[in-house]
């Protein structure tokens, strides 16, 4: 209950008020039917956008730490989280990643839209990055379409670390969906699975005409993190030139 009121009372109004996306290709998402709908992932509120402007309900895998934060905002991050349907998912380790995909596939198995980012992060600079393939794996175990979707303007809208978003337009972009019934039983092939995902990944560049970058986007945060350190570093406590 607290789902819809959110959508269509409290929050999906708002949302519509204040960035005015633009829908383009709605109509290939499902009316019924388990389906998954996979996007590239930019921004904090595309956790929102997306939900709030289809008609049929989404649920989420979304990372445990926005079950999990200390203090008020924690808690009610948390709560906000739960009534809106969304799944706690840890994303360390390959048990993880098994459970992420149990979820998944409960989700799947109710006849329902199961929202995923394959990039398993958010992109810290706007770059779509490599994608994994628990994505590959529950589309061929629930034999259900891959929908790819494109968030366009969310990263300018709100970037990482921004709390209250810019006003700048937003275009949430629907692909046809991909049909993977040709690989049914081979969700065990690792070449199978990397060859599905990416191209669903290529489905969702096309549709967000991104920079593509053949990493994964965790590794490539970590890598920026540890060189702003340095920098950091070197800049505080700049070397002395010798003799």
């Amino acid at each position: 209950m607290f789902y819809y009121v959110l959508k269509y009372v409290l929050l999906g109004p708002l949302l519509r008020l204040f960035f005015r996306p633009r829908i383009e290709g709605l109509d290939n998402v499902p009316a019924e039917g388990p389906a998954i709908v996979a996007g590239n992932h930019l921004s904090f509120s595309d956790h929102f956008l997306m939900p709030a402007m289809l008609k049929r309900r989404i649920t989420f895998l979304a990372k445990k730490e926005y079950f999990t934060g200390p203090g008020v905002k924690g808690r009610l991050t948390a709560a906000f989280f739960r009534s809106a349907g969304q799944i706690p998912v840890d994303r360390t380790g390959k048990e993880a990643g098994q459970a992420a995909i149990r979820e998944g596939l409960g989700v799947l198995s109710k006849g329902e839209l199961l929202g995923i980012y394959p990039e398993g992060t958010r992109s810290h600079d706007g770059r779509l990055y490599k994608g994994k393939v628990g994505v590959a794996v529950m589309a061929l175990k629930a034999q259900v379409p891959v929908i790819p979707c494109a968030m366009i303007g969310t990263f300018e809208a709100q970037p990482p670390g921004k709390v209250i978003p810019n006003l700048h337009p937003v275009v949430i972009r629907f692909g046809k969906p991909l049909d993977f019934s040709r690989y049914a039983g081979m969700e065990n092939e690792k070449a199978v699975l990397r060859a599905i995902t990416d191209e669903i990944m290529y489905a969702i560049l096309t549709l967000s005409e991104q920079e593509y970058v053949d990493q994964y986007a965790a590794v490539a945060k970590a890598e920026q993190s540890a060189a702003d350190k340095t920098a950091e570093k070197e800049r505080r406590f700049p070397r002395m030139p010798l003799g």
